[in-house]
């Protein structure tokens, strides 16, 4: 798919969690280019002092009537903290769309989509799409807390909501491994979080013979494969995460 560098105008910035902002974006000057579920985005960091380097970040939701692109960002460094501060009126500048994505089944069934902390980002586009091609998916989010859980209210307009936290506020108590969700059957399970909860799932998904496709989170510095940071190791040998990924079936991986 063709690349593109683009300045885009935040429109809002719409504060989640202590940690956590949603960004609606839009292109200044142009439409949207296609993006599909499960790409990122690499944005500059125009106000601190501190970061060089442009921070990848998940496409968490296109809305194409609007023009608009939504930008899930956890609070992590100081490049993070300073996207976090953007107010409605600034630029920020983007390379967009990166990496694979996620791709329709060829049939129908049940399909689960399980993200854990900011790792619930791409599941909200994927959701949308798989919906709106006559899907049904179902979606499993887990958090620490109640307030932890992100963007519940757009997840519900999808599809039905599976929830864990770990202090039992919300949903099922304890980590969104031990959801009672996985003790069902799943034509498809689709997954994005911390490591050891991907690795916990697919698991899972093994144990039950299902398949599942994972949006790894690997540390990137360029996202175009030149700079090797986000190097994944892989049944066909090491990949950069970047170009060949982030969305990768678990069988492909050495987990």
């Amino acid at each position: 798919m063709k690349k593109f560098i683009l300045d885009f105008e935040v429109v809002e910035n719409r504060r989640l969690h202590d940690l956590y902002s949603l960004l609606i974006l839009s292109p200044i000057g142009h439409d949207l280019p296609d993006i599909r579920p499960g790409q990122f985005v690499q944005v500059a960091v125009d106000n601190s002092k501190t970061t060089f380097l442009r921070r990848p970040i998940s496409v968490n939701y296109v809305d194409k009537s609007d023009n608009m692109l939504w930008l899930l960002v956890r609070k992590a460094g100081d490049g993070t903290s300073a996207l976090l501060q953007k107010s409605p009126g600034d630029t920020v500048n983007l390379v967009l769309p990166l990496g694979n994505y996620f791709k329709l089944p060829a049939n129908c069934g049940k399909f689960l989509l399980a993200g854990g902390g900011v790792g619930v980002a791409p599941m909200l586009y994927w959701g949308k799409v798989l919906r709106e091609n006559g899907f049904n998916p179902e979606f499993l989010l887990g958090a620490r807390s109640a307030k932890d859980i992100l963007e519940l209210e757009e997840f519900e307009k999808i599809g039905p909501v599976h929830i864990s936290t770990e202090d039992g506020s919300l949903g099922e108590k304890g980590l969104v491994t031990l959801n009672s969700a996985l003790e069902q059957t799943w034509d498809m399970i689709y997954c994005c979080g911390p490591a050891p909860m991907m690795k916990a799932v697919a698991n899972v998904a093994k144990k039950i013979g299902t398949e599942c496709e994972v949006s790894l989170e690997n540390m990137m510095a360029c996202g175009l494969g030149a700079c090797l940071c986000c190097v994944e190791n892989t049944v066909k040998g090491n990949v950069c995460v970047c170009t060949e990924g982030p969305i990768f079936n678990t069988r492909e991986l050495t987990w």
